[in-house]
Order: C-alpha cells, then sequence, then structure tokens
C-alpha cells in the first residue's frame, strides 16, 4: 500500500462511497415509472421546487406499490447528492416547512380527545392525535431505510441539518425528527462489536485512518503498529452500515500504566507479548458519524471491549485510559483574564522566564518551550496543579464536568487517576492540553459505584494523589495569605 496524506484518503473514501451511491440509486430509480429523470441543475431553481414537491408528495403515497415508492426515495436522494450547497438547504427546507405536522389536525384531535367518553372513543382519539403528531417528513424518510446505504445517506444529511439549524427553525424540527429516528435505528442492542486487524480490508482501514480524531494516523506504517500484536482495535458497526465504523476504540497492552503517548505510538519500539501485559490503556475514541451526534453508545464500548479482554487475556488487571485534556488550555485563557491562577511562589519562579509578566501562562504559545529545561520545570507545578482543578472542580452550566474527555469517562464510572507532565508534546497537545495527559482508571469493583456518585451529585471519583494537587495549593495560598 502506497502512502497517502491522512486529508488525501478522507477525499478518496467519501468520493468513492458517493459514486457508489448514486450508481446503486440510479439502477433503482429507473427499475420503476413514474419517476422524475434528470438530476436538474445543482442549485434546485426556483422553476424546479414544485417539480420536487410533487414527487415527495408521490413518494407518500401508496399508489404503485413497494417497489415503486422505493424507486421514487432512490430518485429522490440521487437527486440531492448532485446538488450544491444552496440546493441541497433549498431541499431541506421544502422538506421541513411543507412536510411538517397539520396544526389544524392536532387542534381537531386534541379537541376530539377532549370530548371523548368511554374507553373506546377515547382510545380512537388518542391513536388519531398520535397519527398527527407524526409530521409526513418522518415517514418520508423512512423510506430511505430500505435503499442500500439509506440509513448511512440519513446520518450525513442530519451531520449537513445540525449546521442549518442553528439558523432556522423549521430546519431545526427536522433535524429533531431525523435525530429520533437514528436514536431508534442505533440503540445499542443493535450494534455489533468487531475487532478490527490488519487483515480486515483495504477500505476499512483507510475509514480508520480518515477518521481517528484523537491522535493523528500519519500513514499505512503507523496504522500497522497500532494493529500490532500488542495492540487491539475494536469497533461498533450497525446491520445496516456493515462497512462503517460507528465509533472505535484504540488499546495497547502494557505492563503498567503508560505515561505519554510518544512511548505507546513509537514505531520502533518493539513488539510486546500480549500475554504478559497486565494493564490495557485505551489510549484513543474516535465517534465515525458526525450525524449520529448526541445518541450515546460509547460507555457501552468500553464496557463490551473490557469484556472481550478480559476474556482474551486473563492476566489483564488494569484497565485505564491516556487521555487529551482537551478543554484545559482554552479554560485558562478564558480564567487567566479573570483572576490570578498562580501562587505568590510559582509567579516569582517564572517572572525571570518571561516576556510579558502580565500576562504569565502566555508563555505556553512560545514555541517549543517543553524543551527549554527552566521553563518547563518552572511550569510543571503550577500547571498540574490548575489540571488537577480543572477536572475536579470545574463545571459546565449541566453541573458536570467542564471537559468533555473528563465528563465521558467519569460519567462511565472511571476516576481520575494520575496526571502525566508532558504526555503529548505534539502541536495538538500542546495547543489543547498544554502537553498534559490523564490516565482515566476503570476499576471494576469501583465503577458503578462511581457512576452513580457522578450523575446523582457529581461528585468526580480521583486518587489521592490528584486530590493532593489541589489540597496542598490551597494550603500554600492560605499561608501566603
Amino acid at each position: 500500500m502506497n502512502e497517502r496524506t491522512p486529508g488525501g484518503l478522507l477525499d478518496g473514501v467519501f468520493d468513492r462511497a458517493l459514486s457508489n451511491l448514486r450508481s446503486a440509486w440510479r439502477e433503482i430509480a429507473d427499475s420503476a415509472l413514474g419517476v422524475l429523470t434528470g438530476s436538474g441543475r445543482p442549485e434546485l431553481p426556483e422553476d424546479e421546487v414544485e417539480g420536487w414537491r410533487r414527487q415527495m408528495l408521490r413518494c407518500l403515497t401508496s399508489r404503485g406499490g413497494d417497489v415503486t415508492a422505493r424507486a421514487r426515495a432512490a430518485d429522490l436522494g440521487r437527486t440531492y447528492l448532485a446538488l450544491d450547497p444552496s440546493g441541497r438547504e433549498r431541499f431541506l427546507s421544502l422538506l421541513a416547512e411543507e412536510f411538517d405536522v397539520d396544526r389544524a389536525e392536532i387542534d381537531r384531535c386534541c379537541a376530539a380527545l377532549a370530548a371523548a367518553e368511554g374507553r373506546a372513543d377515547r382510545q380512537h382519539a388518542e391513536n388519531e392525535l398520535r397519527a398527527a403528531l407524526l409530521p409526513r417528513r418522518v415517514t418520508l424518510l423512512r423510506q430511505f431505510n430500505a435503499l442500500p446505504e439509506g440509513v448511512k445517506f440519513l446520518v450525513d444529511r442530519r451531520a449537513e441539518l445540525m449546521d442549518l439549524a442553528t439558523h432556522d427553525a423549521a430546519l431545526a424540527g427536522l433535524e429533531q425528527d431525523l435525530k429520533g429516528l437514528l436514536a431508534n435505528w442505533f440503540d445499542i442492542g443493535f450494534l455489533e462489536l468487531k475487532r478490527i486487524t490488519w487483515d480486515s480490508s483495504a477500505a476499512l482501514l483507510e475509514k480508520l485512518i480518515a477518521y481517528e480524531a484523537v491522535h493523528e494516523i500519519r500513514g499505512w506504517n503507523d496504522l500497522k503498529n497500532r494493529l500490532e500484536a500488542d495492540r487491539r482495535c475494536f469497533a461498533f458497526f450497525h446491520p445496516r452500515m456493515p462497512d462503517e465504523p460507528l465509533i472505535f476504540v484504540e488499546v495497547a497492552l502494557v505492563s503498567g500504566m503508560a505515561d505519554n503517548i510518544q512511548a505507546l505510538l513509537d514505531e520502533a519500539a518493539p513488539v510486546g507479548d500480549p500475554q504478559r501485559a497486565d494493564t490495557a490503556v485505551f489510549y484513543s475514541i474516535s465517534n465515525c458519524q458526525r450525524g449520529l451526534a448526541g445518541i450515546s453508545f460509547g460507555d457501552f464500548l468500553i464496557k463490551r471491549v473490557v469484556d472481550a479482554l478480559t476474556a482474551e487475556l486473563p492476566r489483564l488487571k488494569v484497565f485505564a485510559t491516556l487521555s487529551p485534556v482537551p478543554g484545559f488550555r482554552a479554560w485558562l485563557a478564558r480564567a487567566e483574564s479573570g483572576s490570578e491562577l498562580l501562587l505568590p511562589a510559582e509567579a516569582r519562579s517564572l517572572a525571570p522566564l518571561l516576556d510579558e509578566p502580565d500576562a504569565p501562562l502566555s508563555v505556553l504559545d512560545r514555541v517549543g518551550w517543553p524543551a527549554d529545561p527552566a521553563l518547563a520545570g518552572a511550569l510543571r507545578e503550577p500547571l498540574l496543579r490548575l489540571c488537577a482543578r480543572y477536572l475536579l472542580q470545574e463545571r459546565a452550566r449541566s453541573g458536570r464536568a467542564l471537559d468533555p474527555v473528563a465528563q465521558f469517562h467519569l460519567s462511565n464510572g472511571a476516576r481520575v487517576e494520575r496526571l502525566n507532565w508532558l504526555g503529548d508534546v505534539s502541536p495538538k497537545g500542546l495547543q489543547q492540553s498544554a502537553g498534559i495527559m490523564v490516565n482515566y482508571l476503570y476499576r471494576l469493583a469501583d465503577i458503578e459505584a462511581n457512576h452513580e456518585a457522578y450523575r446523582g451529585i457529581g461528585r468526580v471519583a480521583a486518587s489521592s494523589a490528584v486530590r493532593n494537587l489541589i489540597r496542598d495549593s490551597a494550603r500554600v495560598a492560605a499561608a501566603a495569605r
């Protein structure tokens, strides 16, 4: 296999998928009478809208049978894929605005329900109201479920709608309808956990490179290293999207908790013996389908992978992550503008090394600062302390952890076990996390209690070493006052 950039792979993967989808749907559309011919103009001008309104209405009738209905849906989808961004927005607006619920019919059903007497009349009125509350566009969207790659088509449409819906109430309603459909179709009971290996199809391996969201896969050699004997990769799949991973996790089988990603992904490091490993380190979890945002199955992934690993490798005793802190730098920037973050002793140690004494943490923007021993040494204690405060004490409006990765693992029952200084010195690691990485520990006996405490009262489970980072700084600050 040739080395290619992840960006090039991403474009190639999606271009081939789109071409195959158009071809398959053209064949279906041509298999029955009564569908529109031709794709029209990509901007979907006003003089073509009426034709597509009629075609949508035809999709909602039973005239012609299942084959014709399937062909009409395929033709709609094929035409949509040929539109440019403005044409797609117009198409979706037509679907959202003109195929919503009939509010007059809802009012009539509500009145009938209020006036109903007797159990039979009330049940009849409830059924009518239930039917009236279902937008016609949902019935149309469901027809894509019967098409090859139809579910993937709807997942991708929701990803588009998530952006468009921010400035259009009708599109927001369509996006919520689609989310409801997908939430039912992607129930955890329908998903299958599969292990991905170097022997998996080239198309699937390309998608791993394209979808990796935490630590960029730099090419085929890097990917092969992540699939060696001392590594594991598991993904959830849906039966209607058998070639599309929904979410995947990369695992390193090692002795002891890893403390930096550079060593873990070193292609020159010798391959370890998985039978001798005592620790499974989850170092990357990537959601692959943006259109499934808000439909949670990542927590089930961790549990299922732990079960699979313990069945295969009974010597494994420790299950932990090596995770970034993606919101830390952004929080530092906000917090520094409004309060004093550094303790007096920390400020004195940093002062001789700074270009901007009034904004001491702006030094984190200096290129190559981790390679400066004096500067890195002066930053170590305050940044670890502030990171502990950020993870354990800072809260979003929901009352949960402010950091999204912390929120994910804490709600799954993990605890904050250890902060790792300069665990990721890549440009992304420095820009997001100031180079710090976290080990979240999944202690099997404590997962349920940790989950309940976090969900119930917001208590963050953390090791004494991490909690002491905050307690020690509080004592120093009190003494200084």
